[in-house]
Parts: C-alpha cells; sequence; structure tokens
C-alpha cells in the first residue's frame, strides 16, 4: 500500500473544498490508523488530518469513516470533544477510496495507560477527565444531534457478538482453542439488556484520546470507525479489558501494576464514578462487556493479520506483530472470567 498521496491534484481538490485550506506542502502517514490510513495534512495556512478507506478487498461494513465522519460532525459543540469535520469525499477517483479531512486538534496521547512520563496528579486528573467523559457520552440523546438511525435498537450484545463471530470466521486462518472457548461462553451468558440505546463509541481507550497539556483534560476523542447506536458498557468493558492486560509495548495494560500509588484508578473505583456520573443507583456487573471486548479485539486483530497477509495492511509488520497477539486476548478474557467469578 502506498504511503504517499498525490499532493498537487489534492492541494488543489481540496482547496476548492475547504475555506482557506492553503497550499499543501506534506502530508505524512502516521504509524496509527491500522484500520484505516492517517495522514497529517501541512499547508502554508495550518495542519490537517486525512483518514482514508484502505484498497482492496475488505469485509462489509469494515472501514466506515462515511459513519466516522457523521457521529464527528453530529458531536460538534456538544460535551464530547472531537476535531471539526471539514470535508467528506465519496468518490475514489482522486485516493482510490473515499476519504475525509478533519482538523489537527495538537495535544498529548498516550499509548501506554501507565502515563510513565506524568506525575501522580497529572495521571489522576488523566483518568478522571477520561471517564467524565465516556459518561457525558453515554448521557447524550442520540436523537438531539440526527443519529436516531445511527444504529439498531435491543439486544445489542447478541447482535455484535454475531457479527464479530462472522468477521472473525471470513478472516480466521487457524483455529484457537481459546477463542472457541470463549465465543461459546460469550452465546451461553448474553446479558438481558434494558434501557434505552446510548451513541457508543466503539474503540474507547486511551490511545484513542488526545488530552491538554496544560491540565490534561480531554480535548478529543478520534477513531469513531466502530460507532453505534448500543450498549454503553461496551465502551466501560472496552476500557477495563485495556487494563486487565499486561504492561508493555504489546499488552499496553495495567496487570499488576500499583495503580493507587501511581495515581491510577482501581476498576471498582472508575467503575463506581462512572455509575455516578450516568445516574446509576449501584455499580453495574461488567464481566460480559470486559470478556466482549477480549473477544472483539481478538476478531478485529484477526482482520489486521488477514489483511498483512494478503498484502492490504497500512503497515504489514505491525499487522504481523499485531497477529501474534489474538491469541493473548483470547486467553485473557478466560483468565479474567475465571478470576473474576
Amino acid at each position: 500500500m502506498s504511503d504517499s498521496l498525490p499532493l498537487d491534484a489534492l492541494s488543489a481538490h481540496l482547496a476548492r473544498e475547504i475555506p482557506f485550506f492553503g497550499t499543501l506542502r506534506e502530508a505524512r502517514k502516521t504509524t496509527s490508523g491500522q484500520s484505516n490510513p492517517t495522514f497529517v495534512l501541512g499547508t502554508d495556512a495550518a495542519q490537517y488530518v486525512l483518514r482514508k478507506k484502505p484498497a482492496g478487498n475488505l469485509l462489509r461494513s469494515a472501514h466506515a469513516i462515511d459513519r466516522e465522519f457523521r457521529v464527528m460532525r453530529a458531536l460538534a459543540n456538544s460535551a464530547v470533544p472531537v476535531p471539526q469535520m471539514l470535508y467528506y469525499c465519496e468518490e475514489p477517483d482522486l485516493l482510490g477510496t473515499p476519504f475525509y479531512v478533519m482538523s489537527f486538534v495538537d495535544g498529548a496521547s498516550y499509548s501506554d495507560p501507565r502515563c510513565p512520563r506524568l506525575s501522580v496528579d497529572a495521571r489522576a486528573r488523566v483518568y478522571d477527565s477520561m471517564n467524565q467523559t465516556l459518561a457525558a457520552l453515554h448521557s447524550v440523546d442520540p436523537a438531539a444531534l440526527g443519529l436516531e438511525d445511527f444504529g439498531r435498537e435491543g439486544a445489542y450484545f447478541a447482535r455484535q457478538l454475531s457479527r464479530w463471530t462472522e468477521q472473525y470466521r471470513a478472516t480466521q486462518t487457524e483455529e484457537l482453542g481459546a477463542m472457541e472457548e470463549l465465543i461459546a461462553w460469550l452465546g451461553a451468558h448474553l446479558p438481558d439488556e434494558q434501557g434505552p440505546p446510548r451513541l457508543v463509541h466503539g474503540d474507547w481507550r486511551i490511545d484513542n484520546l488526545i488530552f491538554s497539556r496544560l491540565d490534561q483534560s480531554l480535548s478529543a476523542v478520534l477513531d469513531w470507525e466502530l460507532a453505534t447506536l448500543g450498549n454503553p458498557l461496551a465502551d466501560l468493558g472496552a476500557q477495563l479489558m485495556q487494563w486487565a492486560m499486561p504492561p508493555g509495548e504489546e499488552g499496553r495494560g495495567l496487570r499488576g501494576v500499583a495503580r493507587r500509588a501511581k495515581g491510577l484508578p482501581e476498576d471498582h473505583a472508575y467503575v463506581e464514578d462512572y455509575a455516578r456520573r450516568v445516574g446509576l443507583s449501584t455499580p453495574p456487573d461488567m464481566r460480559f462487556p470486559v470478556a466482549f471486548a477480549f473477544f472483539r479485539m481478538a476478531a478485529i486483530l484477526q482482520g489486521v493479520k488477514k489483511r498483512g497477509l494478503d498484502g492490504n495492511a497500512s503497515n504489514p509488520l505491525q499487522a504481523k506483530k499485531l497477529g501474534r497477539m489474538i491469541p493473548v486476548y483470547a486467553q485473557s478474557a478466560l483468565d479474567y472470567l475465571e478470576h473474576s467469578a
């Protein structure tokens, strides 16, 4: 996959579509954005971010940058901070696939949830801001934003389990016993879901967020490709899932970390704060949402691995590396369920 963009043609096109865009000087491909290639655009006026669909044969409903653009545009001026959506191009003629352009949000991004370079107090502010923003997202009325048709009502986890099992099967390259056991457990423990559907981010974790360098408040929530209407506990489960992974470059978790001394919240405290902020009388049972988050991440990585093998990955070496984490996520889910029983 090409890491470059046709600067002259793209510059002329965007100058016609985006007021005061300026002249495009460079397009730097980021190392993130495994699903949808992402570029930082530099002009003589400002910086922007371009995200596009990858090339090649894609799974149905995957790489939904149109939905990503729509939801962030709808959230403008809400309590959920997002970049400004500037332009969406559905036609593939210019870049080979559809793409969109948004504003560049300057700030800090933390790939390691331990945030090792921050002080204890700064870490606490990062996590409190993350909790507060997640609660704000789940308090939004989708209909008030024109998103009442952004997903189906009811049985969110049942639909998601079916969808991601189908995606996993479509890209499966080998049989993994832990994944089969996890799929069976999830199918046998689907929760009885109640309450109105809420806007679900779909990939809520610290490395999809940008924070202010001044006060550690949350400046922007990114990567809305998997957003839909559904059960908000899916996002909270994704947060706890990441923390249950081992720390380090691959696991990027908090397993075994002495959290309190480092200004990091324990699971139960984080869930209690979230429950209070969204108006729940008691903290929710998180076993199914966390186990499902492990499964879905493993299924996503299976897709990344398959694209790498097919030559369509945004970063082939990273795709191979991430593919090795699939059995780790599956086994971690089973370990979590055993220890939380």
